[in-house]
């Protein structure tokens, strides 16, 4: 299972695995403080996505898309998150304000139709 939630939130043990999502390191929060257990820089949105779409929700249907462009074109780093998300409970963390629009949501979407796709390859009722 994966969960998303702010990197400022309490952690419990409930996040199983926390994974930093972002490409750059939260402001005001200390290493020591995040209870990070990876910090994933390769999977966030590049720099020149994440300035463009500065949070402005008006681009967001179109910021999901290009993200999503980026990651299926970055397969390396998406199978090595699969990988961790495989192994038990993990939560992508993330700072941005917003908990509806951020790229940890779009990232959460792609990852669980990954897994869908997959079990539906495997799934011999359904090839027939």
């Amino acid at each position: 299972m994966v969960h998303i939630k702010r990197v400022y939130d309490e952690p419990t043990k409930a996040d199983g695995f926390r994974i930093l999502v972002e490409r750059l390191w939260p402001r005001g929060l200390r290493k020591a403080d995040a209870a990070v257990d990876l910090w994933l820089k390769e999977i966030a949105p590049s720099t020149e996505l994440r300035q463009w779409y500065g949070h402005d929700v008006t681009r967001w249907l179109e910021f999901k898309k290009r993200y999503e462009g980026e990651l299926r074109a970055n397969p390396d780093v998406v199978r090595e998150l699969q990988e961790y998300c495989r192994k038990g409970n993990t939560t992508f963390v993330y700072a941005a304000h917003d908990e509806e629009h951020n790229s940890a949501v779009v990232l959460r979407e792609f990852m669980q139709r990954r897994v869908r796709t997959m079990h539906a390859r495997r799934d011999p009722v359904r090839e027939h």
